[in-house]
């Protein structure tokens, strides 16, 4: 069916009549893709179109994270899907965020995981934040307080301690992305969690754990024995 509109194939071969029936999940990337993308080219089905993006790019990740301008320097890619695009993949961000809204409750490290590494992994510079919590644990906000340049940043204990207080939080959990996609903690991040761990406990705050997010992978400073 290389070259033929997607509507002159079989009803049952389309993706949209195919998520319609099947669901969603049963779509592959590249018919999801297609969908978004509405039309190929002349000549270039949107499927193939969806499946020269995804190659281009390395995958699904690869291209909702790309910026705007390298999605713009190819053929088919316009400002309006490139906008598109970056619309799904911050609706999917917003998706997992829900969980951790202002007043639900972190109940394991799994509430917070997933939307942790949604959020940082694809950062190309490390970025350190805060959930603050209340006593029943209940997110009362989520905050990025430090940026840095690709490899480290600059943390200050002081300033946690100063945002708990001034969000009366009882508990906070610490994350931070590795752009070299390595999430195992190094030696600094574990000093600077002690830090922030004996500041905290001047103030009757918990630090509970701390998110070290690399490529595709999470570890817990906790879960490590490393607090």
């Amino acid at each position: 069916m290389q070259g033929r509109r997607i509507k002159d194939w079989p009803a049952g071969e389309r993706p949209r009549e195919r998520l319609a029936a099947a669901g969603a999940q049963m779509l592959s990337d590249a018919e999801l893709v297609a969908l978004l993308l509405g039309r190929g080219l002349p000549g270039v089905t949107a499927l193939d179109l969806a499946r020269q993006l995804l190659g281009h790019f390395g995958g699904m990740r690869g291209l909702l994270s790309a910026a705007p301008a390298e999605l713009q320097q190819l053929r088919g890619v316009g400002p309006g899907r490139a906008a598109l695009l970056q619309a799904v993949r911050e609706c999917s961000v917003r998706y997992l965020q829900e969980k951790l809204s202002p007043g639900r409750t972190i109940g394991s490290p799994a509430d917070s995981r997933d939307f942790l590494q949604a959020r940082l992994r694809d950062r190309p510079y490390e970025v350190f934040c805060c959930l603050f919590l209340d006593n029943r644990h209940r997110v009362l906000a989520f905050e990025e307080l430090f940026r840095g340049t690709i490899d480290n940043t600059t943390v200050y204990p002081r300033e946690v301690v100063r945002q708990a207080l001034a969000r009366n939080a009882a508990a906070l959990i610490l994350a931070h992305n590795h752009p070299s996609g390595v999430a195992e903690p190094s030696e600094a991040d574990q000093l600077i969690t002690r830090r922030i761990r004996d500041a905290l406990e001047l103030v009757d705050v918990r630090l509970l754990d701390h998110f070290v997010i690399g490529d595709g992978s999470c570890v817990s400073l906790a879960a490590r024995g490393l607090m």
